[in-house]
């Protein structure tokens, strides 16, 4: 049985050979970096982070300190179907970058460090909440792809947070259009009706406050369509998180 300096030392010497035959590499770019979940010098400044002043109920950054509790002319106008949305980055540059290498690159790597920003950002969500759930994708989609974006950031959400995982308490049950290209009317009626909580799964979400994930944060119609049949199905609150968010003014069609 080895003592503890004995372990200690075989530890640093795995971790050590670790580093020279697999050397972190910038989340950006895969460049070299000295420690892992980091950007390199020419990445960092190129992710922007979402910081307060924000709407208290739509997470949008205000130019200027407007005080405690204001929400934006959005919130006010269109009232979502969730109690807040939070995200970490805006969808730009670095972040728009990650978010396709996980996405279509299979870079499953990433999700442990965008989910530690994420509960960052969405801080005052998970002291509220009680369970995680990923917006889902459709089966054949899913087998497709091979893994859900979405699914791999709820489920490092969940195990850094604490909160309980529940990935199969929401189901897409419609096969609809990727959202990539259509407009904010377009998107809602193209996930109007693609969503459903399982009758055995009620008990998962009745009652319960959630915290709905998702990659990115467009126009809202995914997360509003999915927060909407979860308040349905019992859930006492919905609140929403994603790694980065187009900002209002900022959607471009072909993104």
């Amino acid at each position: 049985m080895m003592t503890g300096s004995v372990a200690r030392g075989a530890n640093t010497m795995v971790r050590w050979t670790a580093r020279v035959l697999f050397p972190p590499v910038c989340l950006g770019c895969a460049d070299h970096v000295t420690q892992p979940g980091t950007l390199c010098p020419a990445c960092w400044p190129r992710l922007r982070f979402l910081e307060r002043p924000w709407c208290a109920v739509m997470g949008t950054p205000f130019s200027v300190e407007m005080g405690e509790g204001i929400v934006s002319a959005e919130a006010i106008a269109n009232p979502p179907p969730f109690a807040r949305a939070r995200s970490a980055v805006i969808y730009h540059g670095v972040a728009r970058q990650m978010v396709q290498g996980l996405k279509f690159r299979d870079r499953t790597d990433l999700a442990p460090w965008m989910a530690r920003w994420m509960l960052r950002a969405g801080a005052e969500l998970v002291s509220d909440a009680d369970a995680v759930i990923p917006v889902p994708l459709h089966r054949g989609r899913l087998l497709m792809r091979r893994f859900n974006q979405s699914a791999e950031l709820a489920r490092a959400c969940a195990r850094l947070s604490g909160l309980a995982y529940a990935p199969e308490a929401l189901l897409r049950v419609k096969k609809t259009r990727q959202q990539v290209g259509l407009g904010a009317r377009e998107r809602e009626a193209n996930v109007r009706g693609a969503f459903r909580v399982p009758r055995e799964r009620l008990a998962a979400v009745s009652g319960r406050r959630i915290i709905l994930i998702d990659d990115v944060y467009t126009t809202g119609a995914t997360v509003s369509a999915a927060a909407r049949v979860l308040k349905r199905a019992g859930a006492r609150q919905v609140d929403v998180l994603t790694f980065a968010r187009v900002l209002p003014g900022d959607f471009l069609p072909d993104e």
